[in-house]
């Protein structure tokens, strides 16, 4: 591992912090081996609408107590691709970028993927490649607690946004900036200049 190593659990369309971590990160490494932690921002996200926050959850299978993350299956009951790709288009199809990047991001709300772990890092790859930017990532293999030589920023419930840029949002009353948003919640304000925030 490099200096600049960064470890993080999988999360559903992260928050700009989050995505800061990686891309100032050398290294991405994502805990795979990590028991399930239920209401979190591993199935979880939260964008800005009319109405205001707005959380995101995908469903999933219960098959057990204690699931490693890498094991947990997304389920579809419930058409809730649909419904979440509705609500987002509702709430930015507005935004300055939404044409621009829309149709890289639809193909995640029609095509299935069994395991959460595969669509949140094939979902994140994609911001990545709509961002221009070549990154790697990889999986841990095993459960280590207490890893040397990188950033572990696993137990994190929520990261810093206190560094972050405000930028323009459709929805914020008046000149307030809301933080603690998914990243396309910047990507389709401001597009590229995401990856200055």
């Amino acid at each position: 591992m490099s200096r600049n190593s960064v470890l993080l659990t999988t999360a559903y369309l992260p928050s700009l912090a989050y995505l800061r971590e990686v891309l100032r990160a050398d290294d991405v490494l994502l805990e795979a081996q990590e028991y399930f932690v239920k209401q979190s921002y591993r199935s979880r996200c939260e964008i800005l609408t009319a109405n205001g926050t707005l959380s995101l959850s995908i469903p999933l299978g219960k098959h057990a107590d204690k699931e490693i993350i890498s094991r947990k299956r997304i389920s579809y009951a419930e058409n809730w691709q649909q419904q979440h790709w509705r609500t987002i288009t509702s709430a930015y199809k507005g935004s300055p970028y939404f044409e621009f990047f829309e149709d890289d991001l639809r193909p995640f709300y029609e095509q299935r993927f069994e395991f959460l772990m595969d669509y949140n890092t094939a979902l994140l790859k994609s911001i990545l490649h709509i961002l221009r930017v070549k990154k790697e990532i990889r999986f841990t293999e095993r459960y280590d607690p207490k890893p040397e030589g990188l950033k572990d920023l696993r137990a994190l419930p929520h990261f810093s946004e206190e560094a972050l840029t405000p930028h323009y949002q459709v929805f914020s009353i008046g000149s307030t900036f809301v933080p603690g948003l998914s990243c396309i919640d910047a990507l389709f304000n401001i597009g590229l200049e995401t990856k200055t925030l």
